[in-house]
């Protein structure tokens, strides 16, 4: 039995605070995410969520993992999204599959987008006097190499790739805060909103601290008693010992780096 499993048996029926803070792709934090959700999706004796959102976004893939999970929950249970500073993007695909939105009225929302970056290194590398050379099979098999220019044709797919994804980010918005699609599209240009601006827009529900997002998933669940318990995803060892310290910010710099080399890197940023 573990730690949440304890507590609850000796106060049952909570209220679950989850915290969601950084960027979103590192394979191992998007795992330990989904599976306390998971464990929260459940627990019977958890009635409601509220997730603490602090987020630029991130990986496409990764975003809408989490946000499905999200959802899945929130079809159990109500599920409270309280922004404390950003829900840009990935971060905001987060807190759409939540049943409700609050934000500080300092919080910052949408930039409802899509995005594709790697670093071009010929240049450099022609200066260097290093020459890549590169064996394939299919003609588009190095499409995202960061070793030359791209083609027409390699842009026009890449755009078509983006534009699929957008679409789809596009649609997820539309269906989960009630709005047409067309009307979705006119503010997704990738820009942020305050969150004024987002509830007048019908991106949020409403204004509120912490408190106000707890109230308001008790109201949801019609709970009588307002227990809250705060979860958090399990983290390794290593990361417990690496929080907060040089290494540890170099760790995720890292896998960042690594992953504008490695290939194709589409963000919802």
């Amino acid at each position: 039995m573990g730690m949440l499993d304890t507590i609850l048996n000796i106060n049952p029926e909570r209220i679950a605070v989850a915290e969601f803070f950084g960027a979103i792709g590192s394979p191992e934090k998007t795992t330990s995410f989904v599976r306390m959700l998971k464990a929260v999706e459940e627990n019977k004796r958890i009635r409601a969520l509220v997730i603490d959102i602090d987020s630029p976004g991130g990986g496409a893939g990764a975003s809408e993992q989490i946000h499905a999970s999200i959802a899945k929950v929130a079809k159990q249970k109500p599920v409270v999204a309280f922004v404390r500073g950003t829900a840009a993007s990935g971060g905001y695909m987060a807190a759409c599959a939540c049943t409700k939105i609050i934000s500080l009225p300092m919080g910052i929302v949408g930039s409802i987008g899509v995005i594709s970056m790697r670093p071009m290194l010929y240049e450099m590398l022609e200066k260097l006097g290093v020459r890549m050379e590169i064996t394939k099979s299919g003609r588009l098999k190095d499409m995202f190499s960061n070793f030359r220019e791209p083609t027409a044709e390699e842009r026009e797919k890449e755009q078509a790739l983006l534009d699929s994804v957008y679409s789809r980010f596009v649609n997820m918005v539309a269906e989960a805060r009630g709005l047409a699609p067309e009307r979705v599209r006119e503010l997704a240009t990738g820009e942020i909103f305050t969150a004024e601006q987002g509830k007048e827009q019908g991106l949020i529900d409403d204004l509120g601290d912490m408190d106000a997002a707890i109230d308001l998933a008790q109201s949801l669940a019609k709970m009588a008693e307002r227990k809250v318990t705060y979860i958090r995803p399990h983290r390794s060892l290593r990361e417990r010992l690496l929080a907060g310290t040089s290494t540890g910010v170099m760790d995720s710099l890292a896998w960042a780096v690594e992953g504008r080399l490695g290939g194709p890197c589409i963000e919802l940023r």
